[in-house]
């Protein structure tokens, strides 16, 4: 089972699917593409301790981080 976990200002949401079940993966590959649209970061865990910033759906990835572009003033 994987998992992509969205952050925001109110804290996190997870939507855990299968990326064995084909309607599973290609919602979350929709969900990969509408927040990277928007200017959310992803990030796949590497290692322990370990993150890398990817540009596109990685669906062998068990979990995929979503962050909001930060602003500064």
């Amino acid at each position: 089972m994987a998992i992509q976990i969205v952050m925001d200002r109110t804290g996190d949401s997870r939507h855990p699917f299968n990326p064995k079940d084909a309607q599973e993966l290609s919602k979350a590959e929709q969900r990969f593409d509408e927040l990277t649209n928007i200017g959310f970061a992803a990030a796949v865990r590497t290692g322990p301790g370990q993150v890398s910033q990817i540009r596109s759906f990685d669906p062998n990835a068990e979990e995929t981080l979503f962050f909001p572009r930060l602003v500064g003033g």
